[in-house]
């Protein structure tokens, strides 16, 4: 597990010490050396890797991560560059094109997001390859949740994208009024009809950025 070690360290180095930690890290190892796991261990806190505490503008929560073979990368939603765009990021490239006039791009390889400030985060971080959720509960989402406070204690505005009930059960934890908190059904196909399409997300988050003098993020992903 390539561990963290940008300015995130200060913010979450005190749950490396926590005994449920310490379970996690054991039990998550065992699963790596006995069976497939994604993403691949050196993967896994890339979220953390692209998006430094101090650049964080806007937070995307996920869930699980994708659990087919040579999908999952460490950022939620984002596939690597030659794999098959996800039907729930299909949607979300869907409500960018409506929102903002994007380009819908042949791959779903997100780090340029990642890379703008976009912290794509997960709240399980591994998964048995082909078993959804077969890792939830074992204590990525105590480790998860420190890092939702941590984003939320920055003193600066800072946009959450609750998508879905999971997402949107974390907007408990969120105090800062400095920050803009916008939810919506989930864009996966079962939901996306409900209200994710409409949603107007991006350009809410970057016409809020703007407002607080903050660059808006570049939505266009790039063909490859």
């Amino acid at each position: 597990m390539s561990m963290i070690d940008n300015d995130w360290l200060p913010a979450i180095q005190g749950e490396f010490r926590k005994p449920y930690y310490r379970e996690l890290y054991t039990f998550v190892r065992e699963e790596y050396s006995r069976t497939v796991v994604y993403p691949p261990a050196e993967d896994i806190f890339n979220a953390f890797h692209l998006t430094p505490l101090k650049d964080v503008k806007v937070v995307i929560l996920g869930q699980d991560p994708y659990h087919n073979d040579g999908q999952a990368h460490g950022l939620c939603f984002s596939v690597k560059p030659d794999v098959e765009v996800p039907p729930s990021l299909v949607n979300i490239y869907k409500e960018l094109q409506d929102d903002l006039g994007c380009r819908i791009p042949n791959n779903g390889y997100l780090v340029k997001w990642a890379k703008q400030g976009v912290l794509m985060l997960n709240t399980v971080l591994t998964v048995r390859a082909h078993q959804a959720n077969s890792h939830r509960g074992i204590g990525w989402e105590q480790f998860t949740d420190a890092v939702i406070r941590a984003v939320d204690a920055q003193d600066r505005p800072i946009v959450f994208l609750l998508w879905g009930r999971p997402a949107q059960m974390k907007k408990s934890m969120l105090h800062n009024p400095k920050h803009l908190i916008l939810e919506a059904p989930h864009p996966s196909p079962l939901s996306a009809y409900r209200g994710f399409f409409g949603c107007k997300h991006f350009s809410q988050t970057n016409a809020f950025l703007e407002k607080n003098g903050l660059a808006p993020i570049d939505w266009q992903i790039e063909d490859v």
